[in-house]
């Protein structure tokens, strides 16, 4: 219980840091820091909680393996880039092309779609045949280019062929390929004990990450907005470039995810590369 307690309060604490003080007062406002600093300190507290208590939330020897760490540091980096596009490229569609819900939704459908085949029936094939780890960086790849292309998209004059469903296309497919072997690889170091540990931490990092992106990019996007207004820009265009700033941040948080991936990870051995058991020789019995 202290430490459900403790960092699920330093996680609501540094959102709340986020879009509240950070948002209305500055990133280097004296709120903004003190409020910072006790997220921090409260993170600390936790992570001190979980070497002394007798049966800890979150055991830390998890993180002995690199494979494990730099998993969940690439599933933080990169749904705090992804999960972002989801809102404000709904925000987009709604205030720039005038989509109503349903509109909406049914763009939004691509996405879902490729990365529910890519995840059923060719991912776990492709992480057979070339490795987790390989697959990584084309799906992160991917879904970065699709950031690129929805922060070159226009104030005025949007189309959906050429200017949304490339974007939806890029990030399904990257999520279809990048997710399930990230999973893959924070499962492929955890002892049998701790199987249920490592997938509940990387299903937990993937919530913080959503969580701490979207607090971050909102913010960004809107504190662009509101300057933009205030020198007496057209509302459309505002909105049009606090979306890019909050696009190409979300961009460098995926590649920076790759970067991690790069560093940290290591890769598997594939079902190619391992060696094939030698044919057993049985001799013929010629019966008379």
């Amino acid at each position: 219980m202290p430490g459900a307690l403790l960092i699920t309060g330093a996680m609501m604490l540094a959102v709340y840091t986020i879009v509240g003080p950070a948002a209305q007062h500055g990133w280097l406002a004296a709120e903004t820091l003190g409020l910072g600093a006790g997220a921090l300190v409260l993170l600390a507290a936790f992570i001190v909680r979980q070497k002394t208590a007798r049966h800890p939330l979150m055991p830390l020897r998890i993180f002995a393996s690199r494979n494990v760490t730099g998993s969940n540091l690439v599933q933080v980096l990169g749904t705090a880039g992804m999960f972002g596009m989801f809102f404000l490229g709904s925000l987009y569609l709604r205030q720039i092309m005038g989509y109503d819900p349903l509109q909406i939704g049914l763009a939004f459908l691509p996405v879902a779609v490729v990365m529910g085949v890519l995840s059923v029936r060719y991912t776990d094939r492709l992480v057979m045949r070339f490795g987790a780890r390989t697959l990584l960086f084309p799906g992160l790849g991917l879904i970065a280019a699709g950031l690129a292309l929805f922060a070159l998209a226009p104030a005025h004059g949007s189309s959906f062929l050429v200017h949304v469903l490339p974007v939806m296309v890029l990030m399904g497919t990257g999520a279809g390929l990048c997710f399930p072997a990230l999973m893959t690889l924070a499962m492929s170091s955890a002892t049998p004990q701790d199987a249920g540990l490592a997938s509940g931490l990387v299903n937990t990092t993937a919530q913080i990450g959503g969580a701490l992106g979207l607090a971050v990019l909102a913010t960004v996007s809107a504190s662009r907005t509101n300057a933009l207004i205030a020198q007496h820009r057209p509302t459309a265009v505002a909105l049009t470039e606090g979306y890019h700033l909050a696009f190409w941040i979300a961009f460098g948080l995926v590649v920076a995810a790759a970067a991690v991936a790069a560093a940290l990870l290591r890769p598997q051995r594939t079902a190619a590369a391992e060696p094939q058991p030698a044919r057993e020789l049985v001799p013929a019995i010629q019966a008379d």
